[in-house]
């Protein structure tokens, strides 16, 4: 991946708590995450940063990772089988993307972050905005 795009993005470093999952994604250094209060993500403490899925690799772990589906089964919460952490997942709201954790982001490459809440709990009527 290019360290930078003419759209003002940089290559991002993530991974899980063992280092068995580790991926790379494109972001401007300045990122919007969404905190959800749904019953997993208020229990998992993720941070969503939504990243499209061509700019998103997964440099390592893809044999560790396991998944777990509830609800609609849509959204593929994908966990280290080795630490236990989702670092990132496919969401139901962006089928076509990647929903990140931020708190698993290497740090050094984010320069900002801007934290906007999510009624979860209410999905259904939520995410009308969010798609938007």
């Amino acid at each position: 991946m290019n360290t930078s795009t003419a759209d003002h993005k940089v290559v991002h470093y993530g991974g899980c708590h063992c280092g068995a999952v580790q991926f790379e994604f494109l972001a401007p250094p300045n990122i919007t995450v969404i905190d959800c209060n749904c019953s997993v993500c208020s229990m998992s403490g993720f941070l969503h940063l939504i990243v499209d899925a061509n700019d998103f690799s997964l440099l390592s772990g893809d044999k560790i990772l396991t998944s777990y589906t509830f609800n609609t089964q849509t959204a593929q919460h994908l966990f280290c089988s080795s630490c236990g952490i989702k670092s990132f997942y496919i969401p139901r709201s962006h089928p076509n993307a990647y929903s990140v954790n931020a708190r698993c982001v290497k740090r050094g490459s984010v320069t900002r972050m801007n934290i906007e809440a999510f009624d979860g709990v209410n999905w259904e009527e939520s995410i009308v905005g969010l798609r938007s």
